[in-house]
Parts: C-alpha cells; structure tokens; sequence
C-alpha cells in the first residue's frame, strides 16, 4: 500500500468531505445497563452481537460539520495518491490541556487500512506539540469498529454521555496520556 501523507485540510478539501461515506457497518453494540439502588449507581457496558449487520448513520449531519469544522482547533486529512481518503477533527477547550477528537472518518474502500490510526497518531502529535497533556475520542456505542481501535491504541473507557448526539445516541469517551 502506497504511504498515507497527512495535512491540515485546505479549502479545496471541503467538498470532498462532506460527501465522504460517514455511515459504517457493524455486528455488534455496547449495550448500557444502569442501575440505581440504595444510594449507589452502577453502570455496565458489555458488547452484544446484533442477529444481523447493521448500517448505522453518522450522529452529524454533513450541513452540520460544515459549521463545526470552522469551530474546530484543527481538520486533518489523510492523503492515499493524493487524494483524500480519511480526516478527524479535534477540539481544545472542552476540558484543560486535552485534545478532543470529535470526527474520524475514512471513506469505506480504505477502511481497516491503517488510515485511521495514523490520523490519531497525527492527531496525538498535533495535539502534544500544543501541549496537551491528554487525547480523548468520543464515538457512539454502536461503533465497535472505533471502539476496537480505540482500545487497540491504548486508549481506556472514561466514560459516557446519554443522549449525548443529536439523534439521541449514547456518546462513549476514550482517553489516552500523551507521552
């Protein structure tokens, strides 16, 4: 596979994204489990196998990201023959000296190709050359391809948010110290 170059997005890059495949496909869910009792709450995540595939939609809209990757502290895009093939935006501010990645996208013929992680491992050094001390990804928990590789990046539940997504989803956070 020919080298993945990784840039700041430029104005061109824009339309192209938008129209990126942002749905994905998935055999399985983090099914929530919340109980309160006598004064205490406890809260489980255990991933469920689906009777079928699912096609889930992304929690954004493409008219919405328009507006949030103006918002946004930086919009990454990965290259495959100089075309672009994935990006992840990040946010600062939400919390001190941490990075938030709110969007990580790869078209679908390049899924499972590395492409996502070298845009968080570009993100992790974009992010501790701002110093920041800590990266967290937030995903839906039905996206078990991202949770997969979130855990496979070393990064560790931190928790969750419910109704976090316009469309009512439950948010899932991973996080991760910047070496």
């Amino acid at each position: 596979m020919p080298e993945i170059d990784i840039r700041p997005a430029i104005a061109e890059d824009i339309p192209v994204l938008v129209k990126f495949e942002h749905h994905y496909k998935s055999n399985y869910v983090w099914q929530m489990d919340l109980r309160i009792e006598d004064g205490e709450v406890t809260t489980n995540f255990r991933e469920v196998r689906l009777p079928r595939v699912a096609s889930v939609e992304y929690p954004r809209k493409p008219e919405v990201l328009l507006d949030d990757w103006s918002r946004r502290s930086a919009l990454l895009v990965a290259l495959l023959n100089l075309k672009p093939v994935g990006y992840i935006s990040l946010n600062e501010g939400i919390s001190p000296t941490s990075a938030w990645v709110t969007d990580l996208v790869v078209t679908e013929p390049v899924r499972r190709k590395g492409i996502a992680s070298a845009l968080i491992l570009a993100a992790q050094t974009w992010a501790r050359n701002r110093n920041n001390r800590r990266m967290i990804l937030d995903m839906q928990s039905k996206n078990t391809p991202a949770i997969h590789l979130a855990l496979k990046l070393g990064f560790e539940y931190s928790g969750y948010n419910d109704h976090y997504y316009t469309n009512q989803d439950i948010a899932l956070f991973f996080g991760q110290f910047l070496k």
